[in-house]
């Protein structure tokens, strides 16, 4: 019988060697994709010690990351392409140039520093994205409360656009795609007045109207003290099944204006948006022909028709004390228009977003928020145009959002229901209330913020035919920020 030589035997005992560390670690690798691969139904069944809230909270939190690190993740494999079609553009640029060849230390030259650029730009991604992963960490050391105190019912189509009263007496306005805009009484709920002047879905005619009402205010009704006060952080999901049918109509005793003092008549679409610049004599305009016109309202004469957008205009939106207009677009920018100088009428062009941009409005200085249908909102120094100073990542486009200038809050309204609160430097405060008793039930459009109201400091409409008043009380912690 042949012996096995020494050499052989080296050789098998190492072969069996790597083929037992190679099941080893196909065993361990097993085991760890069983161990991360568990459902979250079962890690939320586990047993644990912690409060319910707090367990909650955490896999939310989790949640988040795990988000943004699978963002993160998209982002590197976009920028990894990004490396390699340069390089195949160097390397074919390289092969002739001017009829010569570049020559390996000049090309390897040249992609070292386009690569060592992309690079830099990774490295910021990642340290954006980080930051806002620390961030929503800090929403846990206190949280904003919303309370629903007020629902505004009696639209027979989703309602536009809301609005609240700069001066006394404060009441609350709304437009409507079934061709009539109210105004409401915000303690009682009641209708004050119907506008049924538009033969179009809100300014569809493409036109806007001024009209007057002298509002007579009922007498305030002292406010039920419920005890049922909500997180803006909890939520109960629901889906459209749970709507309530509002078919109901304003009440008879409600009165009507049909004819309107003065009609602004100088688009070729839809007007979409409105404001009174600041002293109350002009007002601007945004519509669907893609510019914006400023008006005399004394004479509805129009005083400049502000063009340069490529698309269809999305809103405007006046500073509240200085001459200043910022229009937004669905070409992915929002401007800025200064008519502070009668004599030079400038205009700034912002681009930062890479979808339509639904809404840009004025803060406190000299800051502007805007928010996009590229679910991000970005808050701007007019002084520094290049960049935003803060970005906002959410997980839905972003519609009207308004900002309480008080307390430097942002209300951002979006496609998925959601009505969520931050602050000017990111930070996710709250997330107003949706259930099947309380909140939106379908898209929310717009929100409007009133400060100096006892009852109601926010209001929302929506596609759902409804406006809600709410209620949001912000921690002192969160103030101080």
């Amino acid at each position: 019988m042949p012996t096995e030589s020494g050499s052989c035997s080296t050789a098998r005992q190492a072969k069996q060697k790597r083929k037992s560390h190679s099941l080893s670690i196909r065993r361990t690798n097993s085991s760890e994709q069983e161990r991360t691969g568990l459902p979250r139904e079962m890690l939320e069944g586990q047993d644990s010690k912690l409060p319910s809230s707090v367990r909650t909270t955490l896999l939310e939190l989790f949640g988040q990351i795990e988000r943004e690190f699978e963002n993160l993740y998209i982002e590197n494999l976009e920028l990894r392409r990004e490396i390699d079609t340069l390089n195949e553009r160097l390397a074919a640029e390289g092969q002739a140039i001017d009829g010569a060849e570049l020559s390996k230390g000049q090309l390897k030259t040249k992609a070292s520093h386009s690569t060592s650029q992309l690079s830099q730009k990774l490295k910021t991604t990642y340290k954006a994205s980080t930051s806002k992963i620390v961030s929503s960490f800090k929403t846990t050391t206190s949280r904003a409360v919303c309370q629903l105190v007020k629902e505004y019912i009696g639209h027979r189509d989703g309602i536009w656009d809301v609005s609240v009263a700069r001066t006394q007496p404060v009441v609350l306005g709304t437009a409507s795609a079934d061709h009539t805009a109210l105004l409401w009484s915000i303690e009682t709920g009641k209708c004050l007045v119907k506008y049924t002047g538009h033969v179009g879905s809100a300014s569809g005619d493409q036109t806007a109207h001024i009209w007057r009402y002298v509002v007579q205010l009922p007498t305030p009704q002292p406010v039920a003290d419920t005890s049922q006060q909500i997180s803006g952080e909890d939520e109960i999901e629901c889906s459209d099944k749970d709507e309530p049918d509002i078919d109901g109509d304003v009440s008879s005793d409600c009165p009507t204006i049909r004819v309107p003092l003065t009609s602004l008549k100088s688009h070729q679409g839809v007007v979409i948006a409105a404001d009174w610049l600041v002293g109350g004599k002009q007002a601007v305009t945004a519509s669907w022909d893609r510019t914006a016109n400023l008006y005399d309202v004394e004479t509805s004469e129009l005083v400049h028709s502000l063009t340069g957008h490529d698309q269809e205009l999305t809103h405007c939106c006046t500073h509240p004390t200085q001459r200043l207009v910022v229009t937004s677009s669905r070409d992915t920018t929002f401007r800025l228009w200064d008519f502070r100088d009668p004599s030079i009428h400038s205009v700034n062009v912002f681009q930062g977003h890479t979808d339509t941009v639904t809404s840009a409005v004025f803060t406190v200085g000299d800051n502007v928020v805007s928010g996009s249908d590229d679910r991000t909102v970005k808050v701007w120094d007019l002084k520094n145009m290049r960049s935003p100073i803060a970005t906002i990542r959410t997980d839905s486009a972003i519609n009207r959002i308004n900002v309480c200038v008080g307390q430097k809050i942002i209300a951002l309204p979006h496609d998925n229901r959601q009505v969520r609160l931050f602050d000017m430097s990111g930070v996710r405060l709250a997330r107003l209330p949706r259930s099947s008793r309380q909140g939106h039930r379908r898209m929310v459009c717009c929100s409007a913020w009133s400060e100096d109201h006892p009852i109601c400091n926010l209001f929302t409409c929506g596609f759902d035919r409804q406006a809600i008043g709410w209620n949001i009380n912000i921690p002192a912690l969160l103030q101080e920020k």
